[in-house]
């Protein structure tokens, strides 16, 4: 049986002071939290019987046994599984991301959760080990944000700072995504630096784009006015994928400049 102070502890993690006031996030689905169980420590899992007997040691803080309508209380999903779970969030230190060793990528205000998801899942995907975000870039420990992630947020650490101080520090390549940028396939791509994308209305803002070097765009082939831009979330897949195919080969672009 699930207690009425848990239920309230945990569905005020949807909101974000309360999630920084406890250093905390939460995670949904049978997969998902089993996923982060090695990754984060975890102060609480609520779960029925039948999840928890396909787990063995559960590594947690308290551990609560409830059956699905205790479940669907507490949950923030509109179909929850069997288990949900509130993990100690991570610190990481910005130190550690250093663009001169490899590929960083850095969102500059992306605001729908979906999208920063997806983003950190896309990082982990392509060996991206970190992400740089601007203080108004949503939360990455955000429930929607979690979930979208599918696990991935266990593989890439995202830190949250003042982005133009940070690039300012910076000495490796530094690349941005613009509409009026060089063709990303004709230009030659270094395997480390610092790749910048932008908030999904106004790209990257003018205080940024002016400390970018490398200015990239991602043709369209369409006919004119099929499509305005990509979604930033599929620019992203773009950039890393021709960046990465470029490190496992020449690293020329495919065509003449």
């Amino acid at each position: 049986m699930i207690s009425k102070s848990v239920v309230k502890y945990i569905r005020s993690l949807a909101q974000k002071k309360f999630r920084n006031e406890h250093h905390v996030f939460l995670a949904e689905g049978d997969k998902l939290v089993a996923g982060m169980l090695g990754s984060f420590a975890c102060e609480m899992i609520v779960a029925t019987p039948s999840w928890m007997a396909n787990q063995g040691d559960i590594p947690v803080q308290e551990l609560i046994e409830a059956d699905e309508a205790d479940i669907r209380k507490a949950s923030l999903l509109k179909n929850p599984q069997h288990v949900l779970a509130v993990f100690k969030r991570p610190g990481y230190a910005l130190s550690e991301a250093d663009p001169s060793a490899g590929l960083i990528l850095a969102l500059d205000g992306v605001q729908d959760p979906g999208n920063v998801g997806t983003i950190i899942r896309l990082a982990a995907w392509f060996g991206i080990g970190h992400i740089i975000c601007s203080p108004d870039t949503a939360d990455a420990f955000a429930p929607k944000t979690v979930q979208a992630t599918m696990g991935a947020l266990a593989h890439v650490k995202v830190h949250y700072t003042c982005l133009e101080s940070y690039i300012k520090t910076q000495e490796a390549p530094l690349y941005g995504t613009f509409t009026d940028g060089e063709n990303i396939y004709a230009r030659e791509l270094t395997p480390q630096g610092l790749i910048v994308m932008g908030n999904e209305g106004n790209g990257i803002r003018e205080e940024i784009a002016s400390l970018i070097g490398q200015r990239l765009t991602i043709p369209g082939y369409a006919k004119s006015g099929a499509s305005e831009s990509l979604n930033v979330a599929i620019a992203t897949a773009i950039v890393c994928s021709e960046f990465r195919r470029r490190k496992e080969g020449t690293g020329l672009p495919l065509i003449p400049r």
